[in-house]
C-alpha cells in the first residue's frame, strides 16, 4: 500500500481503468518519499490486470499471491526491466547509470511481450543517467513501443533534459506528512514508541526513506550531536573531534556516508527558522558544506579529518561562535 501520496495513485489508477495511458510518467519529488515503492505498484498493477485475472482492489493494490506479482517479487518478469546504479567490482554503487543499460532496454523493446500487451520499464533514478546515457533515453521516449510504459524517478526533475521532461506526464510526490511516517515507521519498528518513534518523525523531515536510514544507522544520536554544534557552537573542539573519531574508522564507511548526506539538509532547515545575519551565516554554511560532502568521496579524503571539517561548519552558524567561515 502505498501511503500519503494518495493524489499521485488517484492519478495514476484513474488513466489505468480509462486506458487513458501516458507512455512515460515522471515521478518527482524529495528523496525517500515513496517514488520508487510507486512505481513498483504501478507496475505490478497494469502487468498483473493486462495478464489475467481481473483484480478487484481499488487503486494500485495487487494481491501478492497473484501470478504476475510473484514473477516481479522473484526478479523474473520477462515484460519489467528496472534500471538503477550498478555495483562497483571494487566495491559501492557506480556514479551513474550508464549508456550501456539504457542500450540493453533495446533487446526488450525489440520483442513482442510475453505476459500481455504491456510491457514496463523503471528507472531509478533518472537523475543519475549519465549524458549520453539520458540521450539514449530520449530515443526511445520520441518514438516509444506500443503499449511500454516508462517510470523514471527523479528527485531533480529541474535538472532533467527538457526535452525528456515534455515527453513525460508529471506526477508530483510531496513530502510525507506526521500520520503517514508513524504509520510507516511502526511497519518497520514496531517496538519503537514514544519519544524514539516521534524523534525519528521528526528526523526524518517527510522522507520515509531518510527516517528509516536513520533508524537502521543508528544515526538519531549523531544527528543530534551535529544539532547542538549547530545551535551551541564547539568552543573547545570536542564535539567535532568526538564525531570524527565515531565516524572515522573504515567499520563507519555506511554512517559516515549518510552523515555527509544529513549536514546539508540539517543546515538548510537551520536556515530557514533564522533571520537577518544569523541566516546570511547559516547559507554560508549550507553552501560550504554541499561543496565538501561533494568533494569529498571523489577525492578519497579523509573520513575523520572531512567529520572535524564539517562540526567547524557547524559551529559557525551558532550564536556567538568564534568559528566563521572565510568570505
Amino acid at each position: 500500500m502505498i501511503i500519503g501520496q494518495d493524489k499521485a495513485v488517484e492519478a495514476f489508477a484513474n488513466a489505468w481503468s480509462g486506458r487513458r495511458m501516458h507512455h512515460a510518467w515522471l515521478l518527482a519529488g524529495p528523496k525517500g518519499v515513496g517514488k520508487a515503492s510507486f512505481a513498483r505498484a504501478a507496475v505490478t498493477r497494469v502487468l498483473a490486470e493486462a495478464a489475467g485475472p481481473t483484480i478487484g482492489l481499488a487503486g494500485l493494490e495487487t494481491p501478492a499471491d497473484h501470478p504476475t506479482a510473484k514473477l516481479l517479487a522473484a526478479g523474473s518478469h520477462p515484460d519489467f526491466r528496472w534500471l538503477e546504479r550498478q555495483e562497483r567490482p571494487t566495491g559501492g554503487l557506480a556514479r551513474n547509470i550508464s549508456v550501456d543499460q539504457v542500450r540493453s532496454l533495446g533487446d526488450l523493446l525489440a520483442v513482442t511481450p510475453s505476459m500481455s500487451i504491456w510491457r514496463a520499464i523503471v528507472i531509478d533514478a533518472v537523475d543519475d543517467l549519465e549524458a549520453s546515457a539520458a540521450n539514449a533515453l530520449l530515443k526511445m521516449l520520441e518514438e516509444p513501443p506500443a503499449n511500454t510504459l516508462f517510470f523514471l524517478v527523479s528527485h531533480a526533475p529541474g535538472r532533467l533534459l527538457p526535452t525528456i521532461r515534455s515527453r513525460c506526464r508529471r506526477l508530483d510526490f510531496e513530502k510525507l506528512g506526521d500520520d503517514a511516517m508513524t504509520s510507516l515507521l511502526t511497519r518497520s519498528y514496531p517496538d519503537k514508541i514514544g519519544t524514539e518513534l516521534a524523534r525519528l518523525v521528526e528526523f526524518g523531515n517527510g522522507s520515509i526513506g531518510r527516517a528509516l536510514d536513520i533508524a537502521a544507522l543508528d544515526l538519531a544520536s549523531l544527528e543530534g550531536e551535529a544539532l547542538v554544534i549547530l545551535r551551541q557552537g564547539d568552543p573547545d573542539n570536542s564535539r567535532r573531534s568526538k564525531l570524527a573519531s565515531v565516524l572515522g574508522p573504515k567499520g563507519s564507511a555506511d554512517r559516515y556516508s549518510a552523515f555527509l548526506e544529513l549536514v546539508p539538509g540539517l543546515i538548510a532547515t537551520e536556515a530557514l527558522n533564522l533571520q537577518g545575519e544569523a541566516r546570511g551565516r547559516a547559507l554560508d554554511a549550507y553552501a560550504k558544506a554541499r561543496e565538501t560532502v561533494a568533494i569529498a568521496p571523489r577525492l578519497s579524503l579523509d573520513p575523520a579529518a572531512t567529520v572535524f571539517q564539517l562540526g567547524t561548519i557547524l559551529a559557525s552558524v551558532a550564536p556567538n561562535s568564534p568559528s566563521r567561515l572565510p568570505r
